[in-house]
């Protein structure tokens, strides 16, 4: 495949029209040009500056859609270097930061109704809630900032920044079949970039689920697989009988990732027992190590998705795992830096009712 085939279209977009986070985005098909460079510096040059204009600080804007099916048209092509790389430009595009979304997955429904509710709903009605909210803070420093949200309430503008991110989710989830081409892949780092990006589709469950099991029946390389149990488990839900089967089988796995991995599994399935508690406190303590590509969930932070996935689960399973927890967490390494919104808005880039300011009805603290 030639770089005119890959990029095919790409001038037929009047990018200057469009808006990124410095304006107009006329500088976008020279960066996409700039991924099948042959000088690998120019090539992560222009990976950074993506981050930067389409994917700034986690927001997505009016040209992030358009950049998208070139963005996969690139990580598709075997010719393309750094596939990896590109896709995980599109997994931060698809979700934003993924711990607001872990270890439950994204919650799609809820998140189209808030932007819904921020499209057609009662400005008014919505600055109340928002007052209500300030007026519940539970202490000084917490009124403060929850003041602070309510002197930027902007529901037409985060709507608007709403609206852009959910543009590109859809404009990724289009390309669910080039993405699960993707899991047949000679790369490693291929298949498991890809495996992330899938992870997010629950409205895809009948197309991905089936593929993710097929991986995981051939898959040799541990890491990939445990990517894979992850996923599988991140896109479908409870009834799920086969899936849950497969987790419980994997749990007993030697390889210790994959053991992990399917013990975070179920415990988002709601299918934790004593066992998948025992291994999840004991992950808090000490991750397992990572090999081959690597889990890209939460950044690669195994203590940090374990540690949530603990806290999720039932307390009458987890009775006994809170001294291991915290333990855990007052670690070394247990402490981490999270990267928090910039904003109050009801875009997936923020966590869903966790203290934010409540713009919908569906969005109270």
């Amino acid at each position: 495949m030639t770089i005119t085939d890959v990029l095919d279209g790409l001038d037929a977009v009047d990018w200057a029209a469009l808006q990124h986070a410095y304006g107009s985005a006329e500088d976008v098909p020279r960066l996409l040009r700039a991924l099948r460079a042959d000088d690998a510096a120019a090539r992560e040059k222009a990976l950074h500056a993506l981050y930067g204009n389409i994917f700034h600080q986690g927001s997505r804007y009016e040209a992030s859609a358009y950049a998208v099916p070139f963005l996969v048209g690139l990580a598709a092509d075997a010719d393309t270097r750094d596939r990896a790389a590109i896709l995980g430009l599109i997994g931060s595009l698809t979700v934003g930061y993924d711990e607001a979304h872990l270890p439950q997955g994204l919650d799609i429904d809820g998140w189209r109704a808030e932007i819904e509710e921020l499209r057609s709903g009662d400005r008014e009605e919505m600055r109340r809630r928002v007052e209500e909210w300030v007026d519940e803070a539970v202490d000084d420093g917490d009124r403060r900032v929850r003041e602070m949200r309510l002197h930027m309430f902007d529901p037409d503008g985060s709507y608007e920044y709403a609206r852009h991110e959910l543009a590109v989710y859809d404009a990724v989830r289009a390309h669910v079949p080039q993405l699960l081409a993707l899991l047949d892949d000679p790369d490693a780092a291929v298949r498991t970039g890809a495996v992330y990006v899938l992870a997010w589709f629950p409205e895809e469950a009948g197309l991905i689920v089936p593929r993710l099991h097929v991986l995981l029946a051939e898959e040799q390389l541990p890491a990939v697989a445990a990517c894979a149990l992850l996923a599988v488990a991140l896109v479908t839900d409870a009834e799920d009988a086969e899936t849950i089967g497969i987790l419980r089988q994997r749990l007993r796995a030697k390889e210790p990732l994959q053991c992990w991995s399917a013990a975070v599994g179920l415990a988002r399935l709601g299918a934790a027992d004593a066992d998948v508690v025992a291994i999840l406190a004991a992950a808090v303590v000490e991750p397992p190590a990572q090999d081959g590509p690597g889990v890209p969930f939460q950044s690669g932070d195994l203590r940090g998705y374990t540690s949530v996935a603990l806290a999720a689960v039932d307390r009458t399973v987890a009775a006994g795992a809170l001294d291991a927890l915290l333990a855990g967490l007052a670690g070394p390494r247990g402490l981490r830096r999270s990267r928090s919104p910039r904003r109050c808005s009801t875009s997936p880039s923020a966590p869903t009712n966790h203290g934010r300011c409540p713009h919908t009805a569906n969005s109270t603290t």
